[in-house]
Order: structure tokens, then C-alpha cells, then sequence
């Protein structure tokens, strides 16, 4: 008590200085514990913000610039998703992009992961057109081979199970010619069907982006000659036996130029141009240097269009039956159900059918059914015979 008392009484100038090691421990203890206070501060910070790669349906890589990007199982397209973007998993394969920065040089080769798990369409790029499969003319954009040879039957097909058993593909036509029946067709029907264009449609650019997002595969319908024609007339720019070749692949590349992402064409009428080589060779001709697909309605039995496809090398598949000949929907059904016969005899069957709504709704209900019998509804690609492939 006594020293206590003396230190208060000493004056100020007098006090004893502590040791001048013990005083730079302490200055030293104090910087420490700032220094690790600021990292512990900074740590939570980044650690309770939000990350990007906590969502489930995307995948976390500690790489940089790593993104998840959904693509087809079909041919790339000319326009991907940009890498930048983080896309949610679809039912296509998935497929993970990494790209690192590595001094000053350029960014290194992407990798690229499949996952061979799923099969389907990258509904996103699936209207994108592949700037590779389109020729700029006068017409407008039309289809064509690209310089590594892909084709547009090949690139634009929708991908199914490959798998062995009853296929039933199905074709609903003249779609763009009216705007609600065009809508509730791609709106109703799975996608597992097959649309028809009509050249003489209006909007058929947007009803084409449409039908492509939702899945289905598409072809261009192109009007041929029928017999009685002009009395029977199948509309604007019919190609004809009459014509001269050149007015002919003028008149199909107008039809062509209508749209784009379709895998080939499927005839509207012409049992009396079908039926003649020397009208339907140019056009075959044509279809086999564009990489484009022929599907024949099945209405003419004297249609060329089989021998004079396979010797162009043009894909080609023929209708089994037409649907709705008869605008009735226990009609319909019961061709419908001869299809899944014939399918589970042969392997295969193809129908044709137009957009009425009494047909749209039908083959909505009757798919459902059918695949609970285990029957497949594939694109009209999946049957189709390839010359290129056979």
C-alpha cells in the first residue's frame, strides 16, 4: 500500500517507465489482432453473400468462367447460348463449358462433358436457324447443305429413343393458314407430332420459332399438280408438269424460302405431277443437293417419288393412311388404332392428317393412350428411308 501510495504522489515527469521490450509486444499483439479481425470480417462477407451456383439445377465449378450450358442431341446450331449465361438443365444432354485465363495468351480450349443420361431438344436454340444450312437468295433464306456436309433433315430432326418397337409417326398439315387453328394445333398436340406448313400461310417465321420451341419437328408442304387441274387447284405457285423446269424449281424455291428449321417437304395434292419423271427428277434433284427430306402423303399410288428419291439420295417416307378422310371422330380413332396395328406388325407406321380441330383433338387424346400401350410417337424423320445412311 505503501508504493501504491508513493506512485500516486510522485509527479508525472517522474514515473517509472516500463521495460521498452515489453512495450513492443504489446504494440505487435494489437496489429496482430486487427490484421485478423479485418480477414475474419472479410471471410463473412463473402461467405454470406448470395452465390450463383447454389441453385440446384445448375453446376458448381471452381474453375473460372465456368458455365452450364444446355445444347441438342441433334447437329450444333449457329447461335448458341452465349457462355456467359447460366441456363437451367432441360432435357437435352448437359454440357459444361471451362474456359481459364492464363497470363496474356488467349483463353484455352473449352472442355466439354456429356452426359449421355438423357436424350432431347435444347428447346431454347431449337428456332435459331444454323447460319451454315442457309443459302441468301432472292426468295429469301433457303436450305442447304453446309460446307462439312450436315444436312438440314439431320441438323432440324427432333431426336427420339432409338429404341426397337411399335413407332408411330403422325403428320398434321396445312398449318399457318389459320392463325387460331395454327396456334391450338402447336398449343394441343405433343410434340412428339409432326407439323405441316403451309406455303401460303401468313406469320409462318413466327408459327415456325413456336412449333420449334415446343418440340415439334417440322416440314414445308409444297403444292404439286393433281389431275383436273385448275379446277382443282392447290393454290399460289403450284409447280406443274406444263412448267418448264426453271419456272418449276422457281415456284419450289418459293416455298422453300417461306421459313427455315424444317427437315424436308411433304407434297399438298399432285397425284398427276408425282406420277411423271420428267417434272418430279429436277425437283427430287433439288431436294437431295439441299439435304432436304421427301415425305410422300401416300394418296397417289402411281407417285414416282420412292425410286426417284433413293437415286438422288433423298430421305424419303411414304403415309400408311390419311387420318381424317373422314371429318368424324370415331372415324378418325379407328384409323388412328390401324396405325398402332400396323406399327406393331411392321415397326413402324406413318399417318397423315390436316389441322381441324376435330383432328387436333383426337390425336392429342389418342397419343396419350397409345403410349400407355407402349407404342412410341416419334418424328417423321425417325422413319424415314436415307439413301446417305443405308
Amino acid at each position: 500500500m505503501a508504493d501504491i501510495g508513493k506512485d500516486i504522489e510522485r509527479p508525472l515527469g517522474q514515473a517509472v517507465r516500463p521495460p521498452r521490450a515489453a512495450r513492443t509486444i504489446s504494440a505487435g499483439a494489437v496489429a496482430a489482432t486487427l490484421l485478423v479481425l479485418a480477414v475474419i470480417g472479410v471471410s463473412g462477407a463473402i461467405a454470406l453473400r448470395e452465390k450463383p451456383f447454389r441453385k440446384l439445377e445448375e453446376v458448381a465449378i471452381s474453375t473460372p468462367k465456368a458455365t452450364t450450358v444446355v445444347e441438342p442431341a441433334a447437329a450444333p446450331v449457329a447461335e448458341p447460348v452465349p457462355k456467359t449465361e447460366a441456363v437451367p438443365k432441360r432435357s437435352g444432354p448437359q454440357i459444361i463449358h471451362m474456359q481459364t485465363d492464363e497470363g496474356d495468351g488467349p483463353p484455352r480450349a473449352a472442355i466439354v462433358i456429356h452426359d449421355p443420361s438423357t436424350i432431347g431438344q435444347n428447346l431454347r436454340i431449337a428456332h435459331i436457324p444454323d447460319r451454315a444450312l442457309v443459302e441468301t437468295s432472292e426468295a429469301g433464306p433457303l436450305p442447304v447443305r453446309a460446307a462439312d456436309g450436315r444436312r438440314p433433315f439431320d441438323v432440324y430432326a427432333r431426336p427420339w429413343s432409338g429404341a426397337r418397337g411399335a413407332r408411330v409417326a403422325i403428320v398434321i398439315g396445312g398449318l399457318a393458314v389459320s392463325q387460331t387453328g395454327t396456334q391450338a394445333a402447336i398449343a394441343k398436340l405433343p410434340a412428339e407430332v409432326t407439323l405441316g406448313f403451309a406455303p401460303q400461310g401468313n406469320s409462318i417465321g413466327r408459327w415456325m420459332q413456336a412449333a420449334r420451341q415446343e418440340g415439334h419437328e417440322i416440314v414445308m408442304q409444297v403444292p404439286l399438280e393433281p389431275f383436273d387441274y385448275p379446277n382443282v387447284n392447290p393454290g399460289r405457285n403450284t409447280l406443274t408438269v406444263a412448267a418448264t423446269p426453271d419456272e418449276n424449281l422457281k415456284n419450289l424455291r418459293w416455298a422453300l424460302s417461306r421459313t427455315t428449321n424444317y427437315t424436308g417437304i411433304m407434297n399438298y395434292m399432285g397425284a398427276r405431277f408425282s406420277a411423271d419423271a420428267a417434272v418430279m427428277g429436277p425437283l427430287m434433284a433439288e431436294l437431295g443437293r439441299r439435304g432436304l427430306a421427301y415425305v410422300d402423303d401416300g394418296s397417289s399410288a402411281r407417285s414416282l417419288a420412292s425410286d426417284l428419291a433413293l437415286k438422288d439420295g433423298v430421305p424419303f417416307v411414304a403415309g400408311d393412311t390419311s387420318i381424317d378422310a373422314v371429318r368424324d371422330r370415331g372415324a378418325i380413332l379407328k384409323k388412328l388404332d390401324e396405325l398402332e396395328a400396323t406399327a406393331r406388325t411392321k415397326g413402324f407406321a406413318v399417318g397423315i392428317g390436316s389441322a381441324f380441330d376435330l383432328t387436333v383433338d383426337t390425336v392429342s387424346s389418342w397419343v396419350i393412350e397409345a403410349k400407355k400401350r407402349g407404342v412410341e410417337i416419334v418424328p417423321i424423320s425417325a422413319v424415314a428411308t436415307d439413301p446417305e445412311k443405308s
